[in-house]
């Protein structure tokens, strides 16, 4: 299993802070060895959670122009015509993508195309299923002109349990389709803005993959 490169410095360094809270509660707790082994293996337990949140998945990314990819694993939580304030200042259609703290974290470019707009937001952490989420929460947009010269917008959304959003995009950038755009650590969202007529193939409530399942279709 083959780790991403943003989760080396959090895995070492919970991995030493779990080895020193064992030890203290090993040499320092006296009699209670069902605790002590109970609590060993509760940590290597977490510490295998944590290695698993990180992890990079073996996935060939079918290029198709016209097909807009998930950005990333999770269940779509929004499917909706909506005001995009940021950028368009105008109606689009929102999907919406939810990432559990089970789900692999790295965010994917959804289409072919040049990065034509970055931006982070600093921001609250309200849950990453809340309405205003897409508003108010730590955030970063960034927006692809397509090869056939449409727009579409990808906002990065970090949740209650996430602290760091990674963007790798800058503008001028030359995005591929499939290509790790970035990485939001522990509980997510990632919302897409599309034309409004884009032809949606996916369902609210859906499970989806990042790479391997087309979202929507453009005219």
């Amino acid at each position: 299993m083959r780790i991403h490169k943003e989760g080396y410095t959090t895995i070492i360094v919970i991995l030493l802070l779990l080895l020193s809270i064992n030890l203290v509660i090993y040499y320092t707790i006296e009699n209670a060895k069902i605790f002590k082994y109970g609590f060993i293996g509760l940590s290597f337990i977490f510490w295998l959670f944590i290695i698993a949140f990180f992890r990079v998945p073996q996935r060939k990314v079918i290029i198709n122009p016209e097909n807009i990819l998930a950005s990333a694993d999770g269940e779509i939580v929004v499917i909706e015509e909506t005001v995009e304030e940021e950028y368009f200042k105008d109606r689009r259609m929102q999907i919406s993508t939810f990432m559990s703290p089970l789900n692999i974290h790295i965010n994917w470019y959804p289409a072919q195309g040049t990065v034509k707009y970055t931006k982070y937001h600093k921001g609250k952490y309200l849950v990453a299923w809340h309405p205003k989420s897409s508003t108010l929460n730590e955030r970063s947009t960034i927006v692809l002109e397509t090869e056939s010269g449409q727009e579409i917008l990808i906002r990065q959304i970090a949740g209650a349990m996430a602290r760091r959003i990674v963007t790798y995009s800058k503008e001028n950038d030359k995005a591929e389709q499939g290509e790790q755009l970035g990485f939001i650590k522990f509980g997510s969202r990632v919302d897409i803005f599309l034309p409004l007529d884009a032809e949606i193939k996916v369902k609210l409530h859906q499970e989806v993959r990042g790479t391997q399942t087309v979202l929507a279709s453009l005219k």
